[in-house]
């Protein structure tokens, strides 16, 4: 999968000489060091001191997730990209121009929303009609004239709200969501949702770490200790045409299927190793899929159009270019 390896199963992860070792059930699979940038730990597994050494000297990216699929933390490496001119002038920016920023990220969620949605409408689902009227006229003058974080926060929840509340017109009825519930999640739909979420909210992070910029100062979410919330903040526009799409496909080919991938307890529902294999390759697949750029005039990955959201940000606080996050519909 590219640049990124997953390990899934229950096992101990070391270095062997200039690579790096995966033990399971008796068997050793090798991870070469030279192509991997991320690791993805979606089990637990045993690592020591020797090995994190070795693997931040490689600038390798290690992420760890909990039983339910969530976030637990990142291993990051010393930052090799670290500049005091842009971190002042971010901070500068948080302080005098935070509104700007945010109010560019609601907007290009509504716009990607929008855009998926529209795909559906084109494919006879009048249904989503009103969500995509919506969309364009109601919620874009309102992120316009907002003057304020909470204010353009609850215009995102709304319009999120809204783009869950299409869903029963175009998947099955087995993936309607009732409500989002994320922790931990209670349904296969919420389930695959913070699933997702978490996946691309890691790949976000991989991606500022190759960027000068400091994870820590966000301006759409507030920042916080114990979070990368600048993370969240790039991931957010990314989300609809990333996650969702890579939903939407599974689920309507009946690639995944409510009593094979998923399992389900009391007060949670999880997918199972199963389904977890099959969401991550094609959760990758989309990552690495390419569509034309309209301003470089090359073909660009989703993984790339991420980290080139960092530089437009990036441009904006040290030039004071406008900042436009990907727009799925402008290719840019």
């Amino acid at each position: 999968m590219g640049s990124t390896r997953y390990i899934t199963s229950m096992g101990e992860l070391s270095r062997k000489d200039d690579s790096l070792c995966f033990r399971k059930n008796g068997k050793n699979v090798y991870i070469p060091v030279e192509t991997t940038k991320e690791i993805f730990c979606l089990n637990e597994i045993s690592i020591n001191s020797k090995l994190l050494d070795f693997i931040g000297r490689n600038n390798i990216v290690m992420h760890f997730f909990n039983y339910y699929g969530g976030y637990s933390g990142t291993f990051y490496p010393k930052n090799q990209y670290m500049s005091g001119k842009l971190l002042i002038k971010q901070v500068k920016t948080f302080e005098c121009d935070r509104i700007t920023v945010a109010r560019a990220i609601v907007d290009g969620i509504g716009k990607n929303i929008k855009e998926v949605l529209y795909h559906y409408y084109k494919h006879e689902k009048p249904e989503v009609k009103p969500v995509i009227d919506w969309l364009s006229g109601e919620f874009r003058k309102s992120t316009e004239a907002a003057e304020d974080i909470p204010e353009l926060m609850s215009y995102e929840g709304e319009a999120w709200a809204r783009f869950y509340g299409t869903f029963e017109f175009f998947l099955p009825e087995t993936f309607i969501m009732n409500k989002r519930v994320k922790r931990p999640p209670d349904n296969p739909i919420n389930a695959l949702i913070s699933f997702g979420n978490t996946l691309l909210y890691a790949k976000t992070v991989s991606a500022i770490y190759r960027t000068h910029l400091d994870q820590r100062i966000s301006f759409l979410h507030e920042p916080a200790e114990r979070r990368f919330s600048l993370s969240l903040d790039i991931s957010e526009v990314f989300k609809p045409v990333i996650v969702f799409r890579t939903i939407f496909d599974l689920v309507n080919n009946k690639r995944l299927q409510v009593e094979k991938h998923f399992e389900r307890k009391i007060n949670y529902c999880v997918l199972n190793d199963e389904g977890r294999r099959v969401f991550i390759e094609a959760f990758e697949k989309r990552m690495e899929s390419v569509f034309m750029h309209s301003r470089l005039k090359r073909r660009v990955s989703y993984r790339t159009a991420i980290k080139l959201d960092c530089y437009k940000l990036i441009k904006f606080i040290m030039e004071g270019k406008a900042f436009v996050p990907f727009s799925l519909k402008e290719g840019v």
